[in-house]
């Protein structure tokens, strides 16, 4: 494995951490900067946003910047936006924080696979991908558990300087063993992505993408703050509780990758999505109940991102289908589509808390989901109307991002 491509893996494992371990902090977060955890809420909220808008619409205007110096240029960007969450005087000014590194993280994650494919042979160019792409895996097994022990002991603002630590790291290793010239074509025009938008049949991939993503960040965003309160775990415990999710999402990544190769990717998602549908109603019960709801987490990490590569896949086999010049902008945009959903559900689960309570985001989240799984069947009756061969290459197994 070139070094290179390392810095690139460290590059996603901070940016991953930062974007996840929010949610083991909010309890946290939300009593020492005095506001409710619906407001806390929007901080997972405006991230995502930051993410959505970023991809598509800064990755089109950097387009002509070479490569490495627009990796490096993100990484300051990336760390400056962490060093002013730390520093964070009050609660606008850590949503500012947010928002800048939200928009970071969008672009890297758009250019990062380019520049992963360039640095290997083109016979190794999924597998390149792949390993950079594991720092995200990596990120929600370690790095979240951690960097919450580090905000339960030490202050959550410790845990922001941690990260800006990890992107220092990735700094310089993008800055020593990035090669300098890094060839790429520019990226599709903000014009050509909107044609991509203009297809009725992407739409509702999208959709599917959003409404179930949206329904599982309605109870996770505010996972600590169940435990705490309705489990009633110590802020010690929640780090713990996080690196099981964890570990349960490395393997129900791969678990969903192989189902989307084995099944195909409708009969995946409808798998999926149902049963994601059913730990989150039953997270409404489990949740006065400590050992239960472990196993209950357990579960949910199971199936919260096993989908990504079935997802990715089957927008990939409808651009090919209704845009092919245009594939790259259509999975791209299938990202926003999830940060979207993160957004949506973040913001609605705040409401939720606000008005019923923290239980209820569970079962609701839930229904949620069902939505997507009814859009998912409907998207597959579609194609039973309008048959055509699946022409997508097998799914890389990623965490969405």
């Amino acid at each position: 494995m070139p070094i290179a491509l390392l810095a690139l893996t460290i590059s996603a494992f901070a940016i991953g951490t930062t974007e996840f371990v929010i949610v083991g902090l909010l309890p946290t977060i939300a009593a020492d900067l005095q506001v409710t955890l619906p407001s806390a809420g929007l901080l997972v909220s405006l991230y995502a946003l930051g993410v959505a808008v970023g991809a598509p619409v800064l990755t089109a205007l950097t387009g002509r910047v070479p490569r490495k110096l627009l990796l490096l240029a993100l990484m300051v960007l990336f760390t400056a936006g962490n060093l002013l969450a730390w520093q964070a005087p009050g609660y606008t000014s850590l949503i500012a924080a947010r928002i800048l590194t939200g928009l970071a993280h969008g672009v890297f994650f758009s250019i990062g696979s380019t520049i992963a494919t360039s640095l290997v042979p083109k016979e190794k160019a999924a597998s390149a991908i792949a390993i950079m792409f594991t720092g995200l895996t990596v990120a929600l097994v370690t790095g979240v558990p951690l960097g919450t022990f580090i905000g339960q002991h030490f202050g959550w603002r410790e845990t922001f300087l941690a990260v800006s630590a990890l992107g220092v790291i990735a700094f310089l290793g993008s800055l020593l063993f990035v090669p300098k010239t890094i060839p790429h074509a520019p990226p599709a025009s903000l014009l050509a992505q909107l044609q991509v938008l203009g297809q009725p049949r992407l739409l509702l991939v999208y959709a599917m993408t959003a409404v179930g993503y949206g329904g599982s960040f309605t109870a996770f965003t505010f996972l600590a703050p169940i435990l705490q309160r309705v489990s009633g775990f110590g802020e010690s415990a929640i780090g713990l509780v996080m690196l099981v999710y964890g570990v349960s999402v490395a393997v129900g990544n791969i678990w969903g990758g192989r189902l989307a190769d084995r099944r195909g990717p409708i009969a995946a998602l409808k798998i999926i999505f149902l049963g994601l549908a059913a730990v989150l109603v039953t997270l409404t019960f489990t949740a006065p109940h400590p050992w239960l709801v472990v196993l209950t987490v357990l579960l949910w990490g199971a199936v919260a991102f096993g989908n990504v590569a079935g997802l990715q896949v089957y927008v990939v086999q409808q651009a090919e289908h209704y845009t092919p010049r245009a594939v790259d902008v259509a999975s791209g945009l299938n990202i926003a589509a999830f940060n979207l959903g993160i957004a949506g559900g973040a913001w609605g689960g705040g409401a939720i808390v606000e008005h019923l309570g923290l239980v209820h985001t569970g079962w609701i989240g839930g229904l949620v989901v069902l939505g997507a799984y009814g859009l998912t069947a409907f998207s597959g009756r579609l194609d039973r109307l309008d048959p055509r061969p699946a022409t997508a290459a097998k799914p890389v197994h990623v965490v969405a991002h």
